[in-house]
């Protein structure tokens, strides 16, 4: 059966989600409290103000519209064309145009003679994405946006707690913004943080949240009932039925998408963050930065371990920024081709060890589910984008992947690539 692996090859142990979220604790969930999330996270992110919003991608809608409100006759929303579906349905959400961008060879960062090519007259945005918790290279994202008029906007929805020289990543941008969703290092269940650098662009965001994004009854109890339930779950005794069944049904009926969570709907639910959530987040805030340096520690222990495999090829902070120090919620390794990728996958996704695929595809190849929304490519277009999506693998970051199971893993990659 695909996702079975071989019980001598994997000790007992619980279930490992996919990537380091910060569990939370009983005395998070009391009533009342500070509600002060906002200036919290600012000091956490060495940033001058930020804006809370219900989910990253709210966040992002946010900054388009007020982008698009203060440049109105520009339409166009550059983007990397290997990151997050929802990144194309905020896009479109806002009524703007997309624009898919290559990746260099093997990297994470925009590949900036495409970029050049993407960029023109009527661009509003372009959206480097730090994948993963790995800082990626947003200098050349600055320079074109600065030829043509155009802003940056940084997705940091997965390095929340990410430094450039001692400085909250994103800061030398227009924009950063930030996801506060499950698995994201500190989490509200859904949840966003915004930060834009000029006071006039920032009131302008603030303006647009305003008018987006009002207190909703409805949509918060739904956030808070399932918050009480990630506060439950989210722990070894509650990832087997919470995750791990769900995973393991999306496997046996051959769909990755769902297994991958790539499955998004169109309508991006834009509400006002309710205080008893902020009141959790400022409480849990406390313990973020110790959790990331044990993540920070381990995996520079489990890198290691993974470099003395003949054949992976680790995925690390753009070598192009100088003091980049990432956050590790996964570990991500470049497997040598597709076939060998894949078949690792097939065996081990469902085995309860923390692998799993960043984002399946590039946004051009998910089948004609973004059709709307994502303009199509041609199969000789974005080569490095299309190699890496078949090539790159998630080891999850979580403490609760011992060191016993990550060594079968370590063995089982090793194993596959001498079988390549």
């Amino acid at each position: 059966m695909a996702g079975a692996p071989d019980a001598a090859d994997f000790p007992p142990g619980p279930v490992a989600p996919p990537t380091a979220g910060l569990p939370l604790r009983l005395a998070d969930l009391r009533p009342g409290g500070d509600d002060g999330l906002a200036p919290a996270l600012a000091r956490f992110l060495g940033l001058e103000d930020v804006l809370v919003t219900c989910s990253g991608t709210a966040a992002l809608v946010i900054a388009l519209t007020a982008l698009r409100r203060l440049s109105p006759d520009r339409d166009a929303v550059v983007v990397p064309a290997y990151t997050c579906p929802l990144v194309a349905l905020a896009v479109a959400r806002c009524g703007l145009r997309l624009v898919l961008c290559d990746l260099l060879p093997a990297s994470l960062d925009l590949d900036p003679a495409g970029l050049a090519a993407c960029c023109d007259a009527r661009t509003l945005a372009i959206v480097p994405t730090h994948l993963g918790g790995r800082v990626a290279d947003a200098g050349p994202a600055r320079i074109r946006a600065r030829a043509v008029g155009a802003r940056v906007i940084e997705d940091a929805a997965q390095a929340l707690g990410a430094r450039v020289d001692g400085r909250g990543i994103g800061a030398d941008s227009d924009i950063v913004f930030f996801s506060l969703a499950v698995g994201k290092g500190l989490t509200i269940f859904e949840g966003g943080v915004l930060a834009a650098r000029d006071p006039a662009l920032r009131a302008a965001c603030r303006d647009a949240a305003s008018a987006l994004a009002p207190p909703h009854a409805g949509w918060e109890l739904r956030r808070s009932l399932e918050l009480l339930g990630y506060a439950a779950l989210y722990r070894p005794a509650g990832l087997g039925w919470a995750y791990g069944r769900p995973l393991r049904r999306a496997l046996a009926r051959g769909d990755w998408v769902e297994a991958a969570g790539d499955d998004f709907d169109p309508p991006i639910p834009l509400h006002a963050v309710g205080r008893w959530r902020r009141a959790v987040g400022v409480r849990a805030l406390a313990r973020l930065p110790d959790f990331l340096e044990a993540g920070r520690r381990q995996a520079a222990a489990r890198l290691d371990r993974l470099r003395r495999i003949p054949g992976l090829r680790l995925i690390g902070d753009s070598p192009a920024v100088a003091g980049a120090r990432g956050t590790w919620p996964v570990l991500l390794v470049l497997l040598p081709d597709p076939a060998v990728r894949d078949r690792l996958m097939e065996r081990l996704w469902g085995a309860g060890c923390g692998l799993s695929l960043p984002f399946v595809r590039v946004l051009p190849d998910y089948g004609g589910r973004y059709d709307a929304v994502v303009p199509p490519a041609a199969p000789q277009d974005l080569p490095h984008a299309r190699a890496l999506a078949g090539r790159l693998l998630a080891i999850g970051n979580s403490p609760w992947l011992d060191d016993a199971r990550f060594e079968a893993v370590a063995r089982a990659i090793g194993r596959a690539l001498v079988d390549a």
